[in-house]
């Protein structure tokens, strides 16, 4: 008996101090990403970037998104009720994070589509029809047009468009703030340049209430 109880002792011990370490570790790098928020903001506000609300926004919510991400599409209409609950206060940045296969060939077709002035509704309909031109997690490149046609998108011009070298300069630039910051899974939200405390609406929710409220 007096064996059993040690080892369950032991084991308890070692899953706290676990416990203890994983939440020291994301402290840490919450800590971490804050200073690099003073000393290098355009890391996740890069000019130039999809944005919607005011420029002088209190309140900017930094997404690192995938548009082949079934969580992102699902998340995207309650984020942006988020910032239209406080038109005058906050903003909202996208920035690209394509994980999933053939989902830079989407950055690509919406990126163009913003030359269009047709960034937004493109979005919109690639989220909306996402199921219908991604398969067990990848992109299936020949049923994009449709939907694209379908957001008002010059097909002709998209596809000259696609291969602007500026683009590249986009993917590249949102690779490399998306590394530094470690960001590994989409979406990834900032709140002023503060990450979320735990992943979930009522965590981005909290965090912008709080930037509202003077942090």
């Amino acid at each position: 008996m007096k064996r059993e109880m040690l080892v369950a002792g032991v084991l308890a011990t070692l899953i706290l101090l676990f416990v203890l370490g994983t939440v020291g570790v994301k402290s840490q790098r919450a800590q971490e990403v804050e200073v690099l928020a003073q000393e290098e903001a355009t890391l996740f506000e890069r000019p130039g970037a999809p944005s919607f609300g005011p420029e002088d926004a209190d309140v900017v919510i930094v997404e690192f998104f995938d548009p082949a991400c079934e969580t992102c599409a699902a998340i995207y209409p309650h984020v942006h009720q988020r910032v239209e609950a406080h038109p005058e206060r906050v903003r909202l940045v996208l920035r690209y994070a394509p994980l999933h296969h053939g989902a830079d060939v989407v950055v690509r077709a919406l990126e163009a589509s913003r030359k269009q002035d047709l960034f937004w509704q493109a979005l919109d309909v690639l989220f909306a029809t996402q199921a219908q031109w991604t398969a067990h997690h990848k992109v299936q490149l020949d049923r994009l047009p449709a939907f694209l046609s379908e957001a008002g998108v010059d097909l002709t011009q998209l596809q000259q468009d696609m291969h602007d070298p500026a683009i590249d300069a986009v993917l590249k630039q949102d690779h490399d703030d998306r590394t530094t910051l470690g960001v590994r899974k989409t979406p990834t939200f900032f709140v002023n340049g503060k990450p979320l405390p735990r992943f979930g609406l009522d965590a981005l929710q909290q965090l912008v209430q709080s930037e509202l409220e003077g942090g």
